[in-house]
């Protein structure tokens, strides 16, 4: 079984459409949370996995989106957040609310979480990486960091696919994985999108320059 890894969408749609025309043939996709928030088109990248069914659960950005809160959230990711609310359908709010924040997939040979298995909101960057972190399934998908890494165990793998729409690991290419769960193997791979397109309209939308200026940088 192949199964296509994202995570981190951040209301991205360029970057998420480079991505779905970039990845090779997979049986089943996965996204480990924060479909919206920061870039303008929530409601885009929300329909996306949604009419396709894919297994996504919670990040921070999805759950202040549903709550309304996003107190502890700096000015550019509160922007985001309040441009999402104002933008997203009752259907794509009732969908982001279903989201878990933990679940399991292929048989729970995949468990996918935000954060940290302890707490989603938890920042697990790949030096954090440990089979601690395993609880049984073959393969845990992590995102938040928005630093793409992963680390094979005799136990199983753990996997940040990095950030499809913000990418903080210097590299401002989208991000995703490919795994294989018959060999246990994981590809990384990372794709060029229009960045000048999303930071045009992040500047029409009204929403910080600092959302556009950071994703040339990767950062």
């Amino acid at each position: 079984m192949r199964l296509g890894v994202i995570s981190d969408v951040h209301g991205n749609r360029p970057a998420l459409e480079a991505v779905f025309s970039d990845m090779p043939r997979v049986d089943m996709l996965v996204c480990a949370g924060d479909v919206v928030g920061y870039n303008p088109w929530p409601e885009e990248c929300v329909a996306a996995l949604a009419d396709r069914e894919v297994p996504t659960v919670s990040g921070n950005h999805d759950r202040a989106v549903v709550s309304g809160t996003s107190f502890r959230f700096n000015q550019m990711a509160a922007a985001g957040v309040e441009f999402a609310r104002k933008k997203l359908s009752q259907e794509s709010m009732d969908w982001l609310e279903s989201l878990p924040e933990y679940r399991t997939v292929a048989d729970g040979r995949v468990r996918l979480v935000h954060g940290h298995p302890d707490d989603p909101d938890r920042y697990t960057y790949p030096d954090d990486f440990s089979p601690r972190l395993l609880s049984g399934e073959d393969l845990l998908v992590l995102g938040h960091t928005h630093v793409q890494g992963y680390e094979q165990y005799e136990a199983g793998i753990v996997l940040n696919p990095g950030s499809v729409g913000q990418p903080r690991d210097g590299d401002p290419r989208a991000a995703y994985a490919v795994v294989d769960l018959d060999a246990l193997a994981v590809e990384t791979h990372r794709v060029e999108y229009d960045i000048e397109k999303v930071a045009a309209r992040v500047r029409d939308a009204g929403l910080p320059h600092s959302i556009a200026s950071r994703l040339s940088e990767g950062r």
